[in-house]
């Protein structure tokens, strides 16, 4: 399997060709019953998670082989929702048709940084189409975090590309790992990324399985940064930091989703980065987060 870094990159190179296609506006998709706002505030004590994604990266290897059965064996399993990292060679007026067949509703989208300067108008286009509400650039590459200076930089690349995204109704969000959270000059690179970017229109998706592993409380950051976490990435983390599934793990979840009106969660995305059955895996994930009550 290719790393993280490897399929964003191939996928920024897929994006551009499959960008070709027409770029007419297009109704959004069916909302899910329990998506949208609703989701955003706190609710009632006991209250189920809603809605449950899944992004599809874990997924990878069955959607290179069979985007559309795969995507109907992920709506049989009970997900409304699935996020993008690649549309597998499809255009986008392809994909959403297949979405619709299975009721699936796709608000958010992983890109690579590359995008944002090279084709961010196109890239925009694309995500109407799809009916994204959400794009997200899944990682930063080495050579461009050196440095404080650098994640400065980036979050001013950010601020100014997710400005022009908010214009055409799409919100711009960073999906951290654990790299962020390693000290450079004596400081957080993810703090100083936060500070630096405009929280008009740089949102995150906070991956609680990274944000565990590089050392850090992601209640912390909902109590400093409120309403800045639209989406959170769900898989859990053993006690020695193995990645596992959702529910097979060390992860306190009901502490972190009972802060989820703080934090400003809209959107549960099951993920394994590499699961030896990625099916499997997600069902038992949904499963688990289908049955949690916060």
């Amino acid at each position: 399997m290719p790393t993280r870094r490897q399929f964003v990159t191939a996928l920024g190179a897929a994006a551009v060709g499959a960008s070709g296609a027409n770029q007419r506006s297009h109704s959004p998709l069916p909302t899910p019953l329990f998506g949208g706002m609703r989701a955003s505030r706190d609710l009632t004590a006991a209250a189920r998670i809603r809605p449950i994604g899944v992004q599809l990266y874990t997924v990878r290897g069955l959607m290179q082989r069979d985007l559309d059965g795969t995507l109907a064996q992920v709506a049989r399993i009970g997900f409304t929702e699935v996020e993008f990292a690649g549309y597998f060679n499809r255009t986008p007026e392809q994909v959403r048709a297949i979405l619709g067949r299975n009721r699936l509703a796709g608000p958010s989208a992983h890109i690579p940084i590359e995008l944002l300067e090279t084709d961010w108008p196109r890239t925009l286009a694309n995500a109407q189409i799809m009916g994204h509400r959400y794009l997200v650039v899944a990682w930063t590459p080495q050579e461009r975090r050196r440095t404080l200076d650098d994640w400065r930089r980036i979050g001013d690349l950010f601020s100014h590309t997710g400005e022009a995204a908010s214009r055409e109704g799409i919100t711009f969000a960073y999906h951290n790992h654990d790299y962020e959270f390693v000290p450079l000059e004596g400081q957080v690179p993810f703090d100083v990324l936060l500070e630096t970017s405009d929280p008009a229109h740089v949102k995150v998706e906070m991956d609680l399985y990274w944000i565990r592993k590089g050392g850090k409380d992601p209640l912390a950051y909902f109590e400093r940064w409120p309403g800045r976490f639209p989406m959170v990435h769900v898989k859990d983390m053993t006690a020695d930091g193995r990645m596992v599934d959702v529910g097979a793990g060390a992860i306190d979840w009901r502490a972190i989703f009972a802060r989820r009106g703080q934090a400003g969660i809209r959107h549960y995305f099951v993920e394994h980065d590499d699961p030896p059955d990625p099916m499997a895996s997600i069902a038992v994930s949904y499963r688990y987060l289908s049955r949690l009550r916060v």
